[in-house]
């Protein structure tokens, strides 16, 4: 076989194993997390972002607008609050408002008029205003309705005496019973009357509103205090929803309408963040779409001022609106997704960003960053934090009881919640990670991402190093070691990430069954991912595919079920190669029908990472040459050539569980990078097949199950890992297979001949495990 290595290539592979020792290097500042500082810049408090921080910094100094567009998870949130912490510092006396924000009544029922006081003189006059009202109210007669009720009083008496005379008079002249009727009537009508008086006599005067009510009209004329500076101290508000009645404010509803009790408008009126708060945080900008506030949001940042209104159709305040404009120099920030985004661009020819950018930045949070010493420092510096967030968290829940009880008690109460005993010097505290459980977290965010990069999006990691902190609690462990790192990994799982393992464990029992029932000709194992929808975190899976291949009918490749577009051009595109080599080869031209089954792949398949996958499935069959079930293969295909493809980290450490039975696997050469975390606290070599490199990863404690990697740059280095031939080999008995099927189709078509013996070729044996990768110094 002609090699397509050299010696640069094996030592470019040898450099991967320095990989281990480069990574501790980087943190050779340190021992245990508690030697790492905090920052005191809340902005440096956030890692990985660092062209985020220095646009936050340079918008900070012209008070400019915000958008955060990314992943959630990437620390959009976090950056908003250390946003407000540094405006606080640097600005916040300056920024916060100093006037009052006060409501009068207006030219009439429905309009008010706002002004901007003073906070320490419009407090003391509202103040005077209503103690002058209160004793006003004092000096007027308490409520009574003595007159109306004498009143009542005396046409009811006069009502019942002539009852009284027309009942006699009936016995001598009956029609003036009729008389009598009407009479006694309403002298009932009146006693009613009379009773009413009274309640309503007594209600007013236990609630003191009858003295009030004289002057009611004097405390509508009192102005309303809508904002005071000294009471409102918050530099941002933190919308969820924002729409008209958050963002703006509005006119609370009146339900009493009537009978001198109604509220006048300047006092139902409301303010909203607009008005209020210098900064506006806005934690989606998905549900401002939603609700359409959008139009009164581009108004308000070219106009900086807006009118108060009355924000529903109906209703006592429908009506209601301010005759001057309200201030709104308010500075925004805004987080929303790519999706929001590309709706936004969309959305007026883009009318929102371009506010944004006319007065601030459009930031694009990284969802994943180059490993270099900073990052892994930073890494290293997340995990301080989050280790100090837990004690903070334990010392609130659990502080009163280790005051009272101590840690005895602590102990006893945790015993209850876990339903076991606990060691006696079991103490509930925040432990330090070790160096070696910080690499842990590096290989982590390694392993999530790809292209030699630590992923950055760090919300689903939160709970890891909580867990793997909960783990070295109950371990009484004095540090978190790598062994609770990996434990807390084998618990948080996402929801793609239980399908997953769920998966891995239907594939395995299936992988066997499959090689105890078939030859293992024409099965190969391919390798595959699923991508979490909220974190974009790939969980990697073992992808078993069957391949056919028959002479004669069209020359077609057929893969049936939920198949996407790129995987059907994938199968085009291996169709194309293999035609390409048999004509390279000047094999008879046959027309060949492939088959290619991804098996019980139910939730379909995408994508071209399985074309190496597909193409040796069909020479498998089309010479009769047995696969090594024991190794995965991943990559795309492009001629003979193997590129590369996403979540490689993923995809392999998917079968490299022992109990999966799987031995090793073939990637792509431009992939050799994405090798490198699983190096990470474990043993491993440098191997050689014939001239292909690799790198043996021992899975147990004393160098035992190992698993092993190969870099290939041809589909043909695949075929020299998975069926144990090279090239000139697979050619050969390619050309012997196209001979045969056209000499059988000739005699076909000439009429019935003998069946012609099957030959398998001479190197048709089931190839085991490779003990023949040899480690190399």
């Amino acid at each position: 076989m002609t090699t397509d290595y050299n010696e640069n290539d094996h030592a470019w592979i040898r450099e991967l194993t320095d990989y281990p020792q480069t990574l501790a290097a980087h943190l050779d500042f340190f021992e245990d997390t508690g030697q790492i500082e905090i920052p005191e810049d809340p902005i440096e408090r956030v890692v990985f972002q660092d062209r985020a921080k220095a646009a936050i910094r340079k918008i900070a100094q012209n008070k400019g607008h915000i958008l955060m567009v990314g992943r959630p998870g990437t620390g959009k949130s976090l950056l908003a609050n250390m946003f407000q912490e540094v405006l606080e510092r640097s600005m916040g006396d300056y920024l916060r408002p100093k006037q009052a924000i006060v409501a009068y009544p207006g030219k009439d029922r429905n309009h008010i008029r706002i002004a901007y006081e003073d906070p320490a003189g419009i407090d003391p006059m509202v103040e005077e205003l209503n103690r002058e009202i209160d004793e006003a109210a004092e000096s007027v007669d308490e409520f009574s309705l003595d007159e109306q009720i004498a009143s009542v009083q005396r046409v009811k008496k006069w009502l019942l005496a002539a009852t009284v005379v027309t009942g006699g008079a009936g016995f001598f002249f009956p029609p003036a019973f009729i008389a009598t009727g009407l009479t006694g009537i309403g002298a009932i009508f009146m006693y009613m009357q009379e009773n009413n008086h009274r309640a309503q006599e007594k209600i007013q005067q236990q609630a003191m509103g009858g003295k009030k009510n004289a002057v009611k009209n004097l405390y509508d004329m009192v102005p309303e205090i809508l904002y005071d500076p000294r009471r409102d101290t918050e530099l941002m508000a933190r919308v969820s929803e924002p729409d008209a009645r958050n963002m703006k404010g509005g006119f609370r509803h009146d339900p009493y309408q009537s009978g001198n009790l109604q509220t006048p408008t300047h006092k139902r009126a409301f303010l909203g963040a607009h008005a209020k708060s210098p900064i506006i945080y806005i934690d989606e900008l998905k549900t401002l779409v939603k609700v359409g506030y959008m139009p009164d949001l581009l108004e308000i940042m070219q106009n900086k001022r807006y009118m108060l209104e009355g924000g529903r159709n109906t209703g006592s305040g429908a009506a209601d609106r301010s005759e001057n404009h309200l201030r709104a120099d308010n500075i925004i920030v805004a987080c929303c997704n790519h999706d929001t985004l590309a709706y936004l661009q969309q959305e007026g020819d883009g009318a929102f960003l371009s506010r944004i950018e006319d007065k601030g930045e459009i930031i694009q949070m990284e969802s994943a960053v180059p490993e270099t010493a900073e990052t892994v420092r930073q890494v290293a510096q997340y995990i301080k934090q989050e280790i100090d967030h837990l004690s903070d968290d334990l010392t609130q829940i659990w502080g009163d009881v280790i005051a009272k009880e101590g840690h005895d008690g602590v102990r006893k109460r945790s015993e209850h919640i876990f339903g076991r005993p606990l060691p006696k010097d079991y103490i509930l505290e925040a432990r330090e990670f070790s160096k070696a459980a910080v690499l842990e977290i590096v290989k982590e965010l390694r392993c999530r991402a790809s292209d030699g990069k630590l992923s950055s999006i760090l919300r689903p990691i939160n709970g890891i190093v909580k867990t793997a902190e909960f783990e070295a609690i109950l371990d009484n462990s004095k540090q978190v070691f790598p062994h609770h790192v990996r434990s807390a990994l084998e618990e948080h799982l996402s929801l793609e990430g239980a399908m997953s393992r769920e998966s891995a464990a239907h594939k395995r029992d299936l992988k066997k069954y499959i090689g105890a029932m078939t030859d293992s000709i024409g099965y190969v194992v391919g390798l595959a991912v699923i991508q979490a929808s909220s974190s974009g975190q790939m969980h990697g899976q073992p992808l078993p595919i069957h391949c056919q291949i028959n002479a004669g009918g069209a020359d077609v490749v057929i893969a049936p079920g939920k198949i996407g577009d790129i995987a059907k051009a994938a199968a085009q595109n291996v169709r194309a190669s293999i035609k390409k080599v048999l004509k390279k080869i000047d094999a008879p031209y046959v027309g060949y029908e492939m088959h290619v089954e991804y098996i019980q792949a139910h939730g379909g398949v995408e994508g071209d990472s399985a074309s190496v996958a597909m193409d040796i499935g069909l020479i498998s069959d089309f010479i009769k040459q047995p696969v090594n079930q024991t190794f995965g293969v991943t990559g795309s295909l492009t001629g003979n050539i193997m590129l590369p493809v996403g979540g490689v980290t993923e995809k392999i450490r998917s079968i490299m569980a022992p109990d999966l039975g799987m031995a090793g696997a073939c990637v792509p050469w431009q992939n050799k990078h994405d090798v490198e975390p699983l190096l990470v606290n474990a043993e491993f070599d440098f191997v050689l097949e014939g001239s292909i490199p690799g790198i043996r990863i021992y899975r147990d404690d004393d160098r035992q199950a190992p698993f092993d990697i190969f870099f290939c740059k041809t589909k043909y280095h695949a075929y020299r890992i998975l069926m144990g031939l090279d090239r000139e080999t697979v050619e050969q008995r390619m050309a012997e297979r196209s001979r045969m099927d056209s000499a059988s189709i000739r005699l076909e078509k000439a009429g019935p001949q003998p069946a012609l013996p099957a030959s398998p070729g001479p190197d048709a044996e089931p190839i085991e495990n490779p003990e023949r990768f040899h480690p190399q110094n």
